[in-house]
């Protein structure tokens, strides 16, 4: 286990504090040098090693489940997972508290399936008994939908007890830890059917691909569910073990950077160690910016090592766009906020930094804060009283 080496940007480059994409490592952007031939035997065996890397990530009953890369944005992923495991007779619930949550029902609307939503804001996590709940009620939901980490909030979903509750009420669960996977540990043994993320989260690399990992007995009985040609996880996969090609143009560079942030990834120690480098990152800027006298969004306890959401000032001299302005001009570039209630903005943990970029973050806030004359940080009290409410709610 290395801990990695923090590299600060060249060339006016600013420090990403988003969920991806995320600052990368100069070796990561160096792998990007060589061009390759997406049907070259050597470009067939870097996606055998990284399909099989990935399957390698889930540990113990891992060898039940495959890997299918899918060209596209984390969207394209989810899209696919949905529209190759849902059959078009189905019904899905969709376990929403954000913005990802309710992309992934309009997709399924999309595609002209059956689903229904448990929408539980911005604030709340969806809880077993709910889930529970809701399956026994309507025994036509066949599929559960869940959002590991929601990172219009920054929400740490509790997946083991979603998991049991659907797994009790004998339905199958598919996950979207497009944020989480490779930072924030899956429960050994977790019953699910499949599971999706992304090249430019927590592993480190540039945007370009999704994968899906998904039980190998459920995705050969997927055949012909598709409503598409390209997203057709199941016919992806028959063509990687096939030929060990892609079926379309594959993002080539970019699987040269994901290989590399892999064996980066495994040097710094794997899931474990990345997960606690985050949340060191997390700890350090949450308590710096409440310090400043900024609001989270959350309580600690539902706090992911992904991306905090703080309150925007209620201060008449606070505007976003002019405080977002001023980051970039010293180095660092924020997330606005995706919230339905309230202003917000977050700031991501994730990427290839440390705790001393988290610190220079918030002295560079605090140097704004002064600059735009906003003399306090403290949010409306109409937005503290919605998360009291929302605290009590949870007690």
């Amino acid at each position: 286990m290395t801990t990695p080496t923090i590299e600060p940007p060249r060339g006016g480059e600013p420090w990403l504090l988003t969920p991806g994409p995320l600052s990368t490592s100069y070796s990561v952007k160096a792998a990007m040098l060589r061009d390759l031939g997406s049907w070259d035997s050597d470009f067939r065996a870097m996606t055998a090693r990284l399909r099989a890397s990935l399957v390698a990530m889930l540990g113990p009953g891992g060898e039940d489940f495959t890997c299918v890369p899918m060209q596209g944005s984390g969207s394209f992923v989810v899209e696919a997972m949905l529209g190759t495991l849902v059959p078009r007779g189905a019904k899905a619930l969709v376990l929403a508290n954000g913005a990802y949550g309710h992309r992934a029902a309009a997709a399924m609307r999309q595609m002209g399936r059956a689903v229904e939503m448990l929408d539980k804001g911005d604030y709340l996590p969806p809880r077993g008994d709910e889930v529970a709940a809701l399956l026994v009620r309507d025994p036509a939901i066949s599929h559960v939908v869940a959002i590991h980490c929601e990172t219009s909030s920054g929400i740490l979903n509790p997946l083991s007890e979603i998991a049991e509750a659907v797994a009790a009420a004998g339905r199958r669960l598919l996950v979207d830890s497009m944020s989480a996977f490779g930072a924030v540990p899956l429960p050994e043994g977790l019953p699910f059917d499949a599971l999706v993320s992304s090249a430019n989260k927590c592993i480190e690399g540039v945007p370009g691909f999704g994968f899906a990992l998904v039980r190998r007995a459920v995705l050969e009985a997927a055949q012909g569910n598709s409503h598409s040609l390209a997203l057709d996880l199941h016919a992806q996969w028959a063509e990687f073990e096939r030929s060990g090609q892609w079926r379309y143009t594959p993002p080539t560079h970019t699987v040269a950077a994901f290989l590399q942030a892999l064996d980066e990834h495994a040097a710094e120690g794997g899931v474990a160690a990345r997960g606690a480098r985050y949340g060191t990152n997390r700890d350090t800027l949450v308590a710096g910016m409440r310090g400043l006298g900024f609001e989270t969004l959350l309580a600690d306890r539902w706090l992911s090592p992904i991306i905090t959401t703080f309150f925007c000032p209620a201060d008449p001299a606070f505007a976003f766009s002019e405080f977002y302005d001023r980051m970039k001009v010293r180095g660092f570039i924020l997330y606005p906020g995706k919230l339905t209630v309230v202003d917000s903005f977050r700031m991501g943990h994730i990427g290839r930094f440390d705790a001393g970029v988290m610190r220079a973050a918030v002295a560079a806030v605090a140097e704004v804060l002064g600059e735009m004359g906003v003399a306090s940080a403290a949010p409306p009290e109409t937005a503290l009283a919605e998360k009291r409410r929302a605290e009590r709610e949870m007690t």
